[in-house]
């Protein structure tokens, strides 16, 4: 399929992009590959393969959720960074004045 510079050109200036001459000659020729592509692949005979969402049969293994208790809570709080009071407070994550 032949794709034609103001179809480039249109398409640029609905993703408000500021392509040069070049550019433009570029995607052309790219956007005709992409194209053709996808025809070669619309022209491949899929009647007798069944349809499949992965490539491969894998699944997710899940486990079943247990609550367990935990009584050494002073153990567990032990391993935190920092504590203020009874809580453990959030990592920084940003850093401000940079």
């Amino acid at each position: 399929m032949n794709i034609s510079r103001d179809e480039i050109i249109h398409i640029s200036k609905l993703a408000r992009l500021n392509l040069t001459g070049e550019e433009i000659e570029k995607y052309t020729k790219d956007l005709e590959d992409i194209i053709g592509f996808a025809n070669t692949i619309n022209g491949v005979d899929t009647e007798n393969i069944d349809e499949s969402i992965t490539a491969t049969e894998q699944s997710n293994v899940f486990r079943k959720d247990e609550v367990k208790e935990f009584d050494d809570k002073e153990a567990l709080l032990s391993n935190a960074p920092s504590m203020e009071g009874r809580n453990v407070p959030p990592s920084k994550c940003f850093i401000i004045g940079r």
